[in-house]
């Protein structure tokens, strides 16, 4: 037999499948619940916890527990960083109308609200072993946070690195308030003369810290994936190193590996 707060967190479940409480409504106090189902305060936060674990409510700190809305979908496909190369020496007027962002979700440039932050920092021995060069040389690390406008959380916390020595001739490059980039950073490798040659990404997944699940809005047992990409050019030189860290509950990976006939 079913425990009272399973019963409750199943009356609720229903509700909210059935459209009967909406994305962005509010719950009933927890006081109320317990008035409503004849219990106490205690089991009704068991139901509505079990409910947060679903990822069907969330819960706002000092405004309540409201239903969850659908995040953003994210798609990240094998072919996105191809369809980024043959854009990269696109007129800027052809490179602004959508980016990578757009294309894995679909969104418009109007829809995302984008922050960048640069800043100059010696390479740790991890990434002076990935950039093959000696630990401390000085790299350019950027950080975005790209957000639907509708939503508070980011699509994915992101840090990617370059040489600075490599991209120093194009003093644009340097400067956080050019980003958005039309053409993102295959453009900008390409006005100091970069091309790339292969991207290798590498995805595990693991829990989230603290930080990430606050910041990406994370229910409760909800991993994140880990994507850590390397960006070699046509001279098998690491130019770009990024980890990217991807919610698990609306991130979508698929590759089609194309295979040779017999």
């Amino acid at each position: 037999m079913a425990k009272v707060y399973e019963r409750i967190a199943d009356a609720l479940r229903e509700e909210i499948r059935a459209g009967q409480r909406k994305p962005g409504e509010r719950l009933p106090a927890e006081t109320a619940l317990a008035d409503q189902y004849g219990t106490s305060v205690p089991t009704v936060r068991q139901a509505v916890g079990v409910l947060e674990a679903e990822g069907l409510v969330e819960k706002q700190h000092g405004r309540g527990t409201f239903v969850r809305k659908e995040p953003t979908k994210v798609v990240r496909d094998g072919a996105r960083h191809q369809w980024e190369k043959d854009r990269a020496r696109q007129p800027e007027s052809v490179r602004v109308k959508t980016g990578a962002t757009e294309r894995d979700t679909g969104l418009t440039i109007d829809d995302l609200v984008f922050e960048a932050k640069y800043a100059q920092v010696p390479a740790t021995e991890e990434l002076a072993n990935e950039f093959g060069v000696p630990e401390g040389t000085m790299l350019l690390r950027r950080t975005y946070r790209t957000r639907n406008r509708e939503e508070r959380t980011p699509l994915n916390r992101a840090e990617s690195y370059l040489v600075l020595d490599m991209v120093a001739g194009n003093p644009d490059l340097l400067r956080d308030d050019q980003e958005p980039w039309p053409g993102g950073t295959q453009n900008q490798l390409w006005t100091v003369g970069i091309e790339l040659d292969r991207i290798v990404e590498t995805f595990r997944a693991r829990p989230p810290t603290p930080e990430e699940a606050e910041e990406l809005g994370l229910p409760v047992g909800v991993s994140v994936i880990i994507c850590r990409k390397v960006s070699v050019d046509i001279n098998d030189r690491v130019v770009e190193v990024s980890d990217v860290v991807l919610p698990g509950d609306r991130t979508e990976l698929t590759f089609t590996s194309k295979l040779t006939r017999w």
